[in-house]
């Protein structure tokens, strides 16, 4: 169930634009998403999805418009670590440390950011681990474990920072066949959690399943936000009807 949108979004971006070089990614993109809320991305590849959520964190630098998080203006500066530490980013590749245990590459980021102590923070993260179903690996290192349970320390060393946000750039798409369906499970169970949600995936059943608003976007822009069940089975919108035949039939 979506929630009830409060007066100002948590992500508030208006005429967004990216280039690089001669090639616009994005093409003056507007899009409100309230806290709580489970948005996906889909659209052909190429089409700035990914560069999107890059943009809400500043992972990409945007040439043009506004792009506001808590009411923060996303820009270079002090405002930046105001952004970010509202933010988690779980991307394709896992990035995790290969020198620290599954354990400290959890615990880390709130003992440099938010000065916890290492046995508080360790603590904290246990419980992460838990809670996403590899409590049991904490002390091995990341190239001990397969890419789905790599994936999952990825998402519980986001949540060690406690945000309010989190990003997920195709976190499936690195992933053998058979890991898909636990990163996922990982996922729909912070889904209306409190934490809002914004997914970039090729993973269409479980985008029907986990979200409140479909964005679809094709050549940089904006196509269609609608909800699962008109995206998937009414949408009138002539691009987004050949992309899910594409996707659905191939």
């Amino acid at each position: 169930m979506a929630p009830t949108p409060s007066a100002e979004p948590i992500i508030h971006m208006r005429g967004v634009q990216k280039r690089y070089g001669h090639f616009t990614a994005l093409k003056g993109v507007d899009l409100d998403v309230a806290a709580g809320e489970v948005v996906v991305l889909l659209g052909p590849s190429g089409s700035g999805k990914s560069t999107l959520i890059r943009c809400i964190n500043h992972l990409e630098e945007y040439d043009a418009g506004d792009v506001f998080v808590g009411g923060v203006r996303v820009e270079r500066g002090r405002n930046l670590l105001k952004v970010r530490q509202q933010t988690g980013m779980v991307f394709q590749a896992f990035n995790l440390f290969p020198n620290l245990s599954v354990l400290d590459n959890v615990a880390l980021g709130p003992v440099r950011v938010k000065k916890l102590s290492w046995d508080e923070s360790r603590a904290k993260a246990r419980t992460l681990l838990t809670r996403v179903g590899i409590g049991a690996q904490a002390e091995k290192f990341p190239t001990q474990l397969s890419g789905g349970q790599q994936q999952r320390v990825g998402i519980a060393r986001a949540l060690a920072m406690e945000p309010r946000i989190l990003l997920f750039d195709e976190p499936t798409s690195a992933l053998d066949p058979e890991m898909v369906g636990e990163v996922l499970d990982v996922i729909k169970g912070l889904a209306h959690s409190g934490v809002t949600l914004v997914l970039v995936t090729h993973e269409m059943g479980f985008a029907r399943q986990v979200a409140d608003r479909i964005v679809f976007m094709e050549d940089g822009e904006i196509r269609e936000v609608s909800t699962p069940d008109v995206f998937f089975s009414s949408t009138r919108n002539e691009r987004a009807r050949a992309f899910l035949d594409a996707v659905l039939n191939h």
